[in-house]
């Protein structure tokens, strides 16, 4: 009887991704705090990574489908920009619930890699100044550092300013 295939551990669907797709990234694991306001902030601050380096993951609602904005932690997301990315006429943000059945992952966790359903992902442009850039690996206390271009690669990611300082 065969023996079945053992779970890496720690990973994730975007991990298992990124792994499939041979994509050069790195995995940084943190504590994460409970008690902490941000998760974004707060991966930055644990990576001792400059914020503007550190995408948060958020899912939107577009004219009636969900899409995906990847913005600075630094910053927030400018919900006509998203929308005018994607051809919209208006965005909002998504139901979390609704995000988190969708994706596959938790509030504070999801991310653009390895959903459950693949959504359409809007990147916001300022990733294009860095080298890397850090987003969720699929769990809180979990980030894969990689480029925005292969980021942008594996998601099928629209690159525009949708970000807001």
């Amino acid at each position: 009887m065969a023996k079945k295939p053992k779970k890496q551990q720690g990973g994730t669907p975007a991990t298992v991704a990124l792994a499939a797709a041979g994509v050069a990234h790195t995995v940084h694991a943190y504590e994460h705090d409970p008690a902490h306001s941000s998760y974004g902030e707060e991966a930055a601050e644990a990576l001792g990574v400059s914020a503007d380096r550190v995408f948060k993951t958020l899912v939107a609602d577009v004219d009636g489908t969900l899409t995906v904005a990847v913005v600075p932690v630094a910053g927030s997301l400018d919900l006509k920009s998203l929308a005018s990315a994607v051809g919209g006429k208006r965005a909002t943000m998504a139901d979390p619930a609704l995000a988190e059945r969708t994706t596959g992952y938790v509030r504070g966790g999801i991310s653009p890699l390895g959903q459950r359903k693949k959504l359409r992902t809007v990147l916001d442009e300022s990733a294009s100044a860095h080298a890397t850039i850090c987003v969720s690996a699929g769990r809180r206390g979990l980030e894969v550092e990689l480029s925005p271009g292969d980021l942008a690669a594996l998601t099928d990611a629209v690159r525009a300013p949708i970000g807001r300082a």
